[in-house]
This record gives structure tokens, sequence and C-alpha cells, in this order.
């Protein structure tokens, strides 16, 4: 199977999301509640009044600003950002969802999308403001939650027309912002929505940052196109106490909530913290992705948390990207599916299941959209490998002021218009199965090897080195095509570096049959990571592959 037999239906792609909250602007259930950890008090604002604070916010925007002009999100991860956000959609404009500058790099890749974009209208908050102003001085900077004065009817827009621009979290090439259309976040909605039954008694949980394409979907359009309620808390609770995320899932009803692998992995070292009488039994689809997902860190999760009520076919494998407005494929009611191929075979494109192999976790099937395989320009049957290709409404128009034939020009089966992802997979009794990234691929010698499947083996070959920390790349010089691995020290690791290093080695050949160029173990928090916290291959490459002395 490599496409979906439902489209999405006309109805859902002409109506705004804008549209779709103020048809409920009278209703009095919350919205939106925002988990104060740090305060140790909830926010929450009622549909009614999200609805009104976003007409105020429209007011004042429409007052500096012109419909299309880009207005930049800039607030921290509480009911500002929704609000900033919505209202830049009500008043016509595009949105720009970005972090608060922190780090000096996170300020560097700021200051390039802010450039890009071209936006004169900066939205942030009175907690926000004092790190907004270091990132520069705009045209009209507007602290949302201080803004008052007449409020404004949202004006309409065309299905076609930008919503918003996803910047992608790459941190070694030019800003790239996908222009998100409002068709685009409708059908992504609907998509998600049907494939994770999400209504108007489901609650959206979760701490992804609002400024990530899975972010500001999950917990933001979502509840809005669905009639739900969201509950969320900041990125940096979540990992100074895994636990809240729990409590969080055990606290509220018919909850849906997402992440990448390794907050699964740091929930199950949690379990402990978060108390006896946890019970997450009313975690209807727990959504697992964004990054490679992991076979022992979905069994490791049944394993500790089956006895405190959670279901494993709640657990969700999925795949997307911003350019398809996060959603292209999960896993459907049955829970999570792999298969175990034959190494050899699956290096050179084959997908032949034997007893002891690789195994890989399944991410479903799409649903609403086409998704292709593709190789040298021709689709490929079940069992091939080759690159994603997707053509849905759920698509992005391209990069914001680049030509893009190269990503969203690719001609398929009489059509054109398929986006290119450069991600490798295949299907596999209909299942998608991801193998790596087109660009991340190390060939040695004839032979294909995906990076993330030697991360994942050096991540479990010895507890001193951090298994969410790991990258994998090739290398050229004199000697031909090899391949580097570099690990962070997991904290307070205590071991031996040279015998660290032989584990290393010792577990990559036997698995993949690959001679290491070279092991280095780097202190924690040194290897560079993207916005969105994955760690930045690219970045690592050029940061480490050079000759060190």
């Amino acid at each position: 199977m490599t496409a979906s037999p439902v489209e999405v239906p006309e109805q859902v792609l002409r109506t705004s999301i804008v549209e779709r909250l103020f048809a409920r602007e009278t209703d009095p259930r919350p919205l939106f509640t925002h988990q104060d950890h740090s305060a140790g008090v909830d926010n929450t604002v009622t549909w009614t009044g999200f609805a009104s604070r976003v007409r105020e916010v429209a007011g004042a925007l429409g007052r500096v600003t012109r419909p299309g002009d880009r207005v930049a999100v800039l607030t921290g991860q509480d009911l500002n950002y929704p609000l900033a956000f919505f209202g830049a959609l009500a008043a016509g404009l595009v949105a720009v969802p970005l972090m608060t500058p922190g780090s000096p790099s996170q300020r560097g890749r700021l200051a390039g999308v802010l450039e890009d974009c071209g936006a004169r209208v900066w939205l942030t908050s009175s907690a926000a403001a004092a790190k907004t102003r270091e990132a520069g001085e705009p045209e009209h900077l507007l602290v949302v939650d201080e803004l008052s004065g007449p409020g404004a009817d949202p004006l309409p827009v065309a299905p076609e027309s930008p919503a918003y621009l996803q910047y992608t979290s790459g941190s070694t090439r030019e800003p790239a912002g996908a222009v998100i259309p409002h068709r685009a976040v409708t059908a992504a909605c609907w998509q998600a929505s049907q494939a994770y039954a999400v209504d108007e008694g489901t609650t959206c949980a979760g701490w992804i940052p609002f400024f990530h394409d899975m972010g500001l979907i999950q917990l933001l359009c979502l509840p809005v196109f669905a009639g739900a309620r969201s509950v969320f808390m900041s990125p940096a609770e979540f990992v100074q106490r895994p636990a809240r995320w729990l409590r969080q899932l055990a606290d509220h009803p018919a909850v849906f909530t997402a992440a990448p692998n390794f907050a699964f992995d740091l929930a199950a070292d949690a379990a402990g913290e978060a108390g006896d009488d946890l019970d997450l039994s009313d975690v209807r689809v727990a959504l697992n992705g964004a990054e490679p997902i992991q076979p022992r860190t979905v069994a490791r999760f049944r394993e500790v948390f089956g006895p405190r009520g959670f279901r494993p076919e709640a657990h969700r494998p999925s795949y997307g990207l911003a350019e398809a407005t996060v959603y292209v494929a999960s896993a459907g009611a049955e829970g999570p599916r792999g298969a175990v191929f034959d190494r050899e075979a699956l290096a050179q494109g084959r997908a032949i299941e034997v007893p002891d192999g690789q195994e890989l976790v399944s991410v479903g099937r799409p649903l609403g959209q086409r998704v292709r395989i593709v190789r040298d320009g021709m689709a490929q049957p079940d069992g091939l490998a080759g690159e994603i290709w997707i053509r849905g409404p759920n698509v992005a128009a391209g990069y914001w002021g680049r030509g893009d034939a190269a990503a969203f020009g690719g001609e398929l089966e009489g059509d054109g218009g398929w986006l290119r992802t450069g991600d490798l997979g295949l299907f596999h009794g209909g299942d998608l199965y991801i193998t790596g990234r087109l660009k991340d691929l190390i060939v040695i010698d004839g032979r294909n090897f995906h990076p993330q499947d030697i991360e994942a083996v050096a991540g479990e070959a010895h507890p001193a080195v951090r298994r969410d920390r790991v990258a994998a790349f090739g290398v050229s010089d004199e000697m031909g095509e090899g391949a580097m691995l570099v690990a962070e020290w997991a904290k307070n690791a205590e071991a031996d570096v040279k015998e660290v290093t032989r584990v290393v080695l010792r577990a990559v050949s036997r698995e993949h049959d690959l001679t290491l160029r070279s092991v280095l173990l780097v202190p924690s928090g040194d290897l560079p990571r993207t916005s969105s916290g994955k760690v930045a291959r690219a970045a690592a490459k050029a940061r480490y592959s050079r000759p060190r002395g």
C-alpha cells in the first residue's frame, strides 16, 4: 500500500483554522491550560475568553500591518504563544513561530531567520521581552499580554494563502522557511484527527515547543480544529523532571500526547518519581515521532508502564516532516508493528525478513495523501527502498523566497508537485519503514550504512555512552571512505576512555561488519543539536571531522 484511499474533504480545505476557532467562540469549556510548574499554578483560558483576546491581538496588529506581512512570534511557552499565533492569523498575516533566544548559537540562528522572513513586527510577552530585545530592534515590538484597545473581526483568507512559515531546524545551512498555506493547516489537522481519533472529548497533552512543527499542530492547531482541549508545559520543565509529563498524562482524560523517541526513554527512567498511584489507562494515543524510533524504546516503555495501565496499542510510531505540515503516516489502532530484516539486503535497498538481523519499527500507513518510494525517477514496489515522495493537500507551497524545483517539483505518475523528502524508506507488507536520510547516508566500498543504525548500536554498547547523544557520519581522506562516531559521556559516568572506545568499536563491527575510523567521546552537552533538540549530524561532522590538535 503506497497511498491512502481516503482524501481530505474539500470543505475541510476551504475552512480555515481561524474560522473554526470563532465558530466556537461562545463555548464556555476550557481550551488551553498552561501548567506553570515554576509558579505551581495552572493557567486556563476558555474558548470564549481566548477568542475575545485573539480579537484584541488582531486589532492591535491591524493598526501596524497590512495583510500578508510576516509577524515573528517570540513569546515563551505560555498562553501568550497561542494568542500571538492565532492573533496573527486572524489579522490576515503570516505568522513565523520562533523561539526566544538563549545561547549565542540560538541568537545567531534566530537572526538569520528574522532576516530571511523580513518580519517588521515581533510579538512577545512581558516575561520574554528582555530576551527578545536582545535579538534586535524591529519596526514594531508588541507585548501580547499588555495589549488593549478595540478588537477586530478575523479577516477572510484564501486556502492557498500562507498561514505561517515553519523554519526547519537544521543548524548548518541557510534558514529554510516552509510556506504552510491555510489549506495545509486544516488538511494536516484533519489527517491527525482521523489517524489518532481526536475529538471534542480529547485532551491534547504535552510539552513539545510551539516553534516546532509537532508542538504547533498537536498542542495548538489540532485542539482548535477538533474542539478538543490542550494542556501543556514548557520543554524545560519536562527535561528538568520528566515525571511531570507522566503525571500530566495520568491526571487528564482521553489523552493524546506526542513526543520524540528520546522522551519515552527519559520517562521510563523517571517512572519511580511519578508516584505509586500513576495510572496511564486513559492515554488513548502516545505518538512517537520526529526522530528515529528505536525498538528497545517501544518495548521498554511497554514493560515499565504496562503495569501502570498503559495499553501497548496506544503507542503510535509516526512519520512526518515540516514540509508536509508534520503528518504523513502513523501506526493504526493495533499499535506498533515491526520486522527484522537482513542487514546486507537492507543496505542494498531490499527488505528481506529473517529471524536474526536488523529490527525496524514501522511508522504505519499514510492517510489523506499519496506516498511513493522513488529510485532513479521510478516508483518502487513493496519491498524495495528509495526516497520517500509525498503529494497531498498537507504539503507546503515551497520555501519562503526560494526556487523550489528540487524539493517540491518532483515529477511522477504524470503529476508534478511531489515533495522529495530526502528521507529513505520502503513499504513492507503495506507498512512504511524509515531507513535513513539521503544526505546522511554513509557509503563505504559500495555498501550503504544508515547513521542512526550505527548510533543505536553504539548507544547500547556501554553505560558510559549517552544513548540519545551519538552522531555517526562519513569521512573521506587519503585513506579513502570511512565512518566516524562521536558520543557524549552519560552524566556522572565513570569509565576508562580506552575501554569504552574498544567496546563501541567491537559492537559496531559485530552488528554491521564495519570498522569505524575513529570513536570520539566528548563531554555531556558538547554535541551540536538542532533547535528541536536532535543531534545535528552535519554540524557534528563539521566540528569533529577536522584534524584536532
